[in-house]
């Protein structure tokens, strides 16, 4: 095994995130306390880094008033001699959150930031400083490369449970010391209001936290951002992002259940009658742009969600956009389908920057599964919401875009590749492989499935034959919607190291316990 020089961010933050675990939780409102506003600016939700690469990253804050983002970063956390850089001014207009890109940072090394706010009319007024840490992708090899993912937070009304320590799972994520968090989507359940209370099987009760903006179905501005402040209300969450850099990506819950563009919607319950699914998308998508630090759209709500996140020679992260530019939910039985579930100036873009990258490892995270069937029964359709149709025969409809993308892979020599997914809130692991296929002209491959973080767990998911997968491991329950505090909570750990390559998979509980490993090697085009 590679050797990896860095002391475990549980030490590292022991002294700088003193100051951190001091501020006082926002209230349930998700607004500051009224007291406070007479002091200076404070900045109670945290603290996120995001797309960190071997010399930059971007630096996430809210604000409780207007006020002026500062970042001071050092090598140490004593911060002796920090650098400092002036971020944008927070203000109503972004909800008082703002992003400040880090650049010239040293390869692999451990970063020690903090964030002040400043008075926008007296800068020497300044409050408590927010700090954490993140460690920069290595140029060099030897040093290896850990993640982790998953996705599905606060779903199927399942919130906020302090009494089963809120959400958990980032503690036992936290404790694999990972270099990044690759979040599969569903951030936030815009469609799912969250009550105070919920019963369970055995007669005891689930508490939420609870707060107006999640108390109905988000429409407005406001609700979304309401919805995206309610998750940093937990600690566990507020710890997580202070010490592990975000890969985020999005997917259908951030503006409502199974939503493609176009989409018309509403009987007046809970949604009014003739609601247009791309208005909310609007306003879904600029509540995002503003509560994530995301490269290609940080400042930008029009900005792109789909991006090559580059670390380091080990690994390129190709993070795909499967509902922006999909077509509609359909039967999925169609022949021809020039639009599929990407577009298809994404996948022209996916297979130029699969066949440009020099990484050992391609993973590509794809916010929705392959061969795993989906159905979209929303409003009383039944139709397919992912790319599987059931079908077990040659591909149809969305199907043929990753027939295209298959083959690509296997006659331009593309090596390393994986396939990274959640959405389905189970853990399981698919192998696809051309001799099971109905359709043949592709290597063999390997898609792992893990989530969901804090929300309702599932059954498995009937597979669809056309590329092959055969189900080698899979943990879900029998019965739908089991609550967080049953278990069947999940996140993966992706482990390259640096001496040999390998590339290992772990599917782990909210706990920690591992539940499946794989072990990949490098410089394959399938395996």
């Amino acid at each position: 095994m590679s050797h990896r020089p860095f002391p475990g961010r549980r030490s590292v933050l022991r002294g700088s995130l003193a100051a951190s675990a001091a501020l006082t939780l926002p209230t349930a409102l998700g607004a500051a306390p009224a007291f406070a506003l007479s002091g200076r600016p404070r900045a109670d939700w945290g603290v996120q880094t995001g797309d960190v690469t071997h010399d930059s990253g971007l630096v996430w804050v809210r604000s409780d008033r207007p006020a002026r983002m500062i970042v001071e970063t050092s090598a140490t956390e004593s911060f002796r001699n920090p650098q400092r850089r002036h971020g944008p001014l927070l203000g109503p207009g972004s909800d008082f959150t703002g992003t400040t890109r880090l650049r010239g940072l040293p390869s692999g090394e451990q970063i020690h930031y903090r964030v002040l706010l400043a008075d926008p009319h007296d800068p020497r007024r300044t409050g408590e400083p927010v700090a954490g840490t993140f460690r920069t992708a290595s140029e060099k090899r030897r040093k290896g490369v850990r993640f982790v993912w998953s996705g599905d937070l606060a779903g199927q009304g399942w919130g906020i449970n302090e009494s089963i320590g809120g959400y958990r799972i980032f503690d036992a994520m936290a404790k694999v010391d990972p270099d990044f968090f690759l979040c599969s989507g569903d951030n936030i359940y815009a469609d799912g209001p969250i009550a105070a209370s919920a019963a369970l099987p055995d007669g005891s009760v689930y508490r939420n936290v609870t707060t107006e903006e999640k108390a109905h179905v988000a429409t407005t501005l406001a609700d979304y951002r309401g919805n995206f402040r309610y998750n940093l209300l937990d600690k566990a969450l507020r710890r997580f992002n202070a010490q592990v850099p975000s890969i985020i990506q999005w997917d259908d819950h951030e503006v409502r259940n199974n939503w493609y563009p176009g989409e018309v919607i509403g009987t007046g319950t809970p949604y009014p009658a003739g609601t247009k699914l791309d208005d909310l998308a609007v306003r879904a998508r600029r509540a995002f742009s503003e509560y994530f630090p995301i490269s290609s759209i940080s400042g930008r709500p029009d900005g792109r969600i789909y991006r090559v996140v580059n670390h380091g020679p080990l690994l390129d992260v190709f993070v795909l956009d499967m509902r922006t530019y999909r077509n509609a939910n359909s039967a999925d039985d169609q022949t021809t389908d020039p639009v599929g579930i990407l577009g298809r100036e994404q996948l022209e873009w996916l297979k130029r920057e699969l066949a440009k990258s020099r990484a050992v490892w391609k993973v590509i995270a794809n916010d929705m599964p392959i061969g795993l069937v989906v159905p979209d029964a929303t409003e009383g359709k039944a139709n397919i919401e992912a790319v599987a149709q059931g079908d077990p025969g040659v591909p149809l409809g969305r199907e043929l875009q990753f027939a295209e993308l298959l083959r690509f892979i296997k006659h331009r020599r593309i090596t390393g590749t994986v396939w990274l997914t959640a959405d389905v809130h189970h853990t399981s692991a698919q192998h696809y492989d051309p001799s099971r296929a109905a359709f043949k002209d592709f290597e063999p491959f390997w898609e792992f499935v893990s989530g969901p973080l804090n929300a309702g767990a599932f059954p498995a998911s009937a597979l669809d034959g056309t590329f092959g997968p055969e189900r080698v491991f899979v943990k879900a329950p029998t019965t739908a919607n089991v609550s967080p505090a049953e278990g069947y909570q999940f996140f993966g750990e992706v482990d390259i190291d640096g001496d040999s390559g390998e590339l290992t998979v772990r599917l782990r509980e909210y706990d920690g316990t591992v539940l499946f490993t794989q072990v990949l090697q490098p410089g394959r085009v399938g395996q």
